[in-house]
């Protein structure tokens, strides 16, 4: 039996993903998770096999879940479902240890059939996935996003700065390249760009 702790804040995919995942397979969900917060506490209360948890989330999206969860569960095995597979956020979920990328819109045979394999100690990558992030059009670095996606979240330069590690000069330099790049007037604007086209 393999045990699994589902986190995703689209409620009907998750419940359906509860229900479907052990009718396909020895799994048993152990806990499901509406945000990173939950992922993260359910994660290391429940100590699954695989825990399956979407890019996207309020709170703590799935990247900065994963990251606490590594931290203080280094072995955890770790499924992500993802609709923007971006080649930035492949790099980073690859270097945090994540196993596998699986679209949000396979079949639950397919998704159960990926949980087992990674509970076997192997990798899986989607083809339609790893096929997205290589088309992906996005002309801003890692940088530029994470500086943007610290913008959409309220955050000042100063702010920014402290977050990354970064001088508060650094910052700005990032915010005036993804400026230029998304032909926008202030980094509100580029991060409001950025999110409409699925970069963050």
């Amino acid at each position: 039996m393999t045990t699994v702790v589902l986190a995703d804040d689209e409620a009907l995919l998750r419940k359906a993903l509860a229900a479907l995942l052990p009718l396909e397979g020895e799994i048993t969900v152990l806990a499901e998770a509406e945000d990173g917060e939950e992922a993260v506490a359910a994660t290391l209360r429940h100590r699954p096999d695989v825990l399956v948890i979407d890019l996207e989330m309020p709170t703590v999206d799935g990247l900065g879940a994963v990251a606490e969860i590594r931290r203080a569960r280094p072995e955890q095995v770790i499924l992500m479902l993802t609709r923007h597979a971006r080649p930035g956020v492949l790099r980073k979920a690859l270097k945090l240890g994540v196993q596998g990328f699986v679209s949000k819109s396979a079949e639950p045979a397919h998704i159960t059939a990926v949980i087992r394999t990674l509970h076997a100690g192997k990798r899986w990558i989607d083809p339609d996935v790893s096929a997205l992030a290589v088309v992906d059009d996005c002309p801003l670095t890692d940088r530029e996003l994470d500086v943007l996606r610290a913008t959409r979240e309220g955050f000042s330069v100063a702010d920014i700065a402290g977050q990354l590690h970064l001088a508060e000069g650094t910052v700005r330099n990032y915010l005036s390249n993804a400026m230029q790049k998304t032909q926008t007037r202030t980094r509100h604007e580029a991060a409001r760009y950025a999110r409409e086209h699925d970069w963050l």
